[in-house]
Parts: C-alpha cells; sequence; structure tokens
C-alpha cells in the first residue's frame, strides 16, 4: 500500500501488516507529534463488513476506557472506504521485541503483570474481554513504561477451525473456550496471561508448531507442560501458578488478572512461601 496521507495525518512508513489491518508511523502536522496510524485492509472493507466493523470496535473500546495502563486512542475516523484509528506512538517497542534480545528478569515480570492485570481488570469490569493478550501487544514507551495495546486485535490472524467457524486471535495464546467458541469472559484473558508468564520463565510456548489447528487442539486436550522439564532450575511454585491461570476450565482459574498477578508479585518476593507456612 502508497500512501502519503491518511486524514490529516503525513505518513512516514509502514510498520507491520497482518491479517487485518496495515500499521504506519505517522506525522500529526497540528501537534508535531509522531503517532500510529491503523488501517483496514481495503479488501477487507468491500468483501465484508464483518471485518470493517470489527476493526472500528478496536477505536470504541479504547476511548471508552482511558485507563493509564492502555495505549491510548487520539483519533478515528475513514478515509474513504477505509477505517482508521489513530494511536500513540510506542517508541520502546513490543515485549515480544525485547524476549528476542535478552530475557526479562523476575522483578520486571512482577511489574509487568502487575500494569498489565490493571489493564484487564479495568476491562473486564466493563465486559470487554481483550481476546489476544500476547507480548506483542505489551508495548514499551520512550521511559520503558509498559502499556496494554489492541483490543480490536487489528493486526492479528485470523483463521478458520475445521467445521469453517471464524476465528480471531493467535492460536498459541487462545483460552480453550474462545477455541471451542464458547462464551467467554476475563478468565479467557487469565489463561492468555499465564501462556505469556510460561513464556517469560521458559523462553518456549506451552503448546507450539506449525499448524494453528494442531495448536489450539492442544489447548483444549492437552495438559500443561512442565516448566521444569523445560528449565530444571525454576522452582516449583511456578508450576503451581501457572497451572491456575491455565486451568481448562475457567471455574478453576484466577478469578481476576490482578488475583493471578498478586500471586506473582508474592513468588517474587518471597511473600508466597510466607504466606504457605
Amino acid at each position: 500500500m502508497t500512501i502519503s496521507t491518511i486524514g490529516r495525518y503525513e505518513i512516514e512508513k509502514e510498520l507491520t501488516q497482518g491479517g487485518m489491518g496495515v500499521i504506519f508511523l505517522a506525522r500529526d502536522p497540528y501537534i508535531q507529534r509522531q503517532v500510529v496510524v491503523k488501517v483496514l485492509m481495503f479488501s477487507r472493507t468491500i468483501e465484508d463488513k464483518v471485518y470493517r466493523d470489527f476493526f472500528l470496535q478496536e477505536a470504541e473500546l479504547i476511548a471508552a476506557l482511558e485507563h493509564p495502563c492502555i495505549v491510548p486512542i487520539y483519533d478515528f475516523g475513514s478515509q474513504g472506504e477505509q477505517p482508521y484509528i489513530v494511536m500513540r506512538y510506542m517508541a520502546g517497542g513490543s515485549l515480544d521485541d525485547r524476549l528476542k534480545k535478552e530475557e526479562v528478569k523476575l522483578t520486571e515480570i512482577a511489574h509487568i503483570f502487575k500494569r498489565i492485570a490493571e489493564a484487564l481488570d479495568a476491562a473486564h469490569a466493563r465486559k470487554i474481554i481483550h481476546r489476544d493478550v500476547k507480548p506483542s501487544n505489551f508495548l514499551y514507551d520512550s521511559t520503558g513504561e509498559i502499556f496494554l495495546s489492541d483490543f480490536g486485535i487489528a493486526k492479528s490472524k485470523t483463521f478458520t477451525d475445521d467445521d469453517g467457524t471464524w476465528l480471531v486471535g493467535t492460536p498459541a495464546f487462545m483460552s480453550p473456550e474462545q477455541i471451542k467458541g464458547d462464551e467467554v469472559d476475563g478468565r479467557s484473558d487469565v489463561y492468555s496471561l499465564g501462556i505469556v508468564l510460561y513464556r517469560l520463565l521458559t523462553g518456549q510456548l506451552p503448546f507450539s508448531g506449525n499448524s494453528a489447528t494442531g495448536i489450539i487442539n492442544a489447548h483444549v486436550q492437552m495438559p500443561i507442560p512442565d516448566i521444569r522439564k523445560v528449565k530444571n532450575n525454576i522452582p516449583a511454585v511456578w508450576q503451581e501458578v501457572i497451572s491456575k491461570a491455565m486451568a481448562k476450565d475457567p471455574d478453576d482459574r484466577y478469578a481476576t488478572a490482578g488475583d493471578f498477578a498478586r500471586d506473582v508479585a508474592e513468588v517474587v518476593s518471597g511473600k508466597w512461601y510466607l504466606r504457605k507456612l
């Protein structure tokens, strides 16, 4: 896609594109600041109205939340048939980018979980489910603070399962009930956040492979791999925490992301062991 402006925003370069959208770095000439502009692919707008509606949902959701741990939205609209969303430019990149270069210390994991959990609980209180919690949607600003992004899943892949049902999200991070098309609540995001913790502690995902179908089947049917078989120096307590976050039955999980983040912080600080005495 070659384009110089979207609305009043001057396009500087394309950052990435995925199953639903194209992400640009742009400049707001009125305020003289860099912003991110997400544009729904043109073919999507004429092929299926559901994509357009789903894309614009992100703007409405984030604008309504206005939370200090969520990447803020500045503007949204349409240029011709193309809807777009304008968000803060997060100059520090994503947690996923960082994990490709280095491990994250336990104290920082606790901080990350505190902030992301606060964002998720605020969304869940308004009956808003993220549905795509993963490291590439945890973004750092220029000061190194972390924020949650992409409630509308504008750049995530869409795929269909074997019976042709349209699914949205990232197979490696989807909860069993999300995969099965059941009604989801905030505990679905807790499951995904459990996968993030597994990734942070081991450097691997619990279920991976070349087949999306194989991955989603594993989430539904397979037990959670023991993290100590991946890294044998990890304390057993982490398996206990992850197992609760990633329980197949939502009723067996942490009730809120905040409850999960509290246990992560207590394990890191050592308070967990005092509580168990």
